[in-house]
């Protein structure tokens, strides 16, 4: 569900969340059509591809043709994103285990605006520009989009979060541990591949007690 971007957006359409504006492309036409819907600047992405494999921004046709093409080197799909190059782009952490007890480790801020893909970006562990509104808002969501997609484990959620107002669109969701999650767990001590691991066996949350003393390597 949230590999496959039409699933996806379709998921968070069902409680009212959206994400960013973009179309999935099988060809270079189908891409070119969908950005001047979108309007340009775009951002490219390939789908099914981690680490941002295959992405840029195209401020016209001619530069849209040549990463399509080059993505489609790379994969079958690829993704024709509304460019929100400016925006603020925060993260949370989530476990949640399989009887709905969820909980939000961490949240983590890019200092550089939004771009292509996190991997390329400096995180600050928590974040540094939310007030407590923005940050509640994002926590509330991150567990309502978590507990609607039934993810057992740890999981990863990304925002892009409009700097001049409370608008945003939620980017992606990494249903896995990822090196957002590694970081997570340098920053707050909490091991969350250890949890992640104890959750997928059936083990409640809140039998997880001695995860706290991991902390301080107990």
């Amino acid at each position: 569900m949230t590999e496959d971007r039409k699933i996806f957006v379709e998921k968070m359409e069902e409680i009212n969340e959206h994400v960013a504006p973009s179309e999935a492309a099988l060809s270079v036409e189908q891409a070119v059509a969908a950005a001047e819907r979108l309007g340009y600047p775009v951002l490219v992405r390939s789908a099914f591809a981690l680490g941002g494999l295959g992405s840029g921004f195209a401020n016209n046709r001619e530069e849209l043709t040549s990463l399509v093409t080059a993505a489609f080197a790379h994969t079958s799909q690829v993704l024709v994103d509304k460019s929100l190059k400016g925006w603020k782009e925060i993260e949370y952490e989530v476990v949640r285990d399989a009887y709905d007890n969820c909980v939000t480790v961490c949240n983590m801020e890019n200092i550089d605006p939004l771009g292509i893909h996190t991997g390329e970006s400096i995180v600050v562990a928590p974040s540094q520009t939310l007030n407590d509104r923005e940050y509640n808002m994002l926590r509330n969501t991150a567990i309502k989009v978590i507990r609607h997609l039934g993810i057992v484990g740890e999981c990863n959620i990304q925002y892009a979060l409009n700097p001049e107002s409370e608008q945003y669109y939620i980017i992606e969701v990494n249903a896995r541990l990822s090196g957002s999650s590694a970081l997570a767990s340098k920053a707050t001590g909490y091991p969350l591949a250890y949890v992640a691991a104890k959750l997928g066996l059936g083990i409640p949350l809140p039998q997880l007690k001695y995860v706290s003393q991991l902390k301080n390597g107990g």
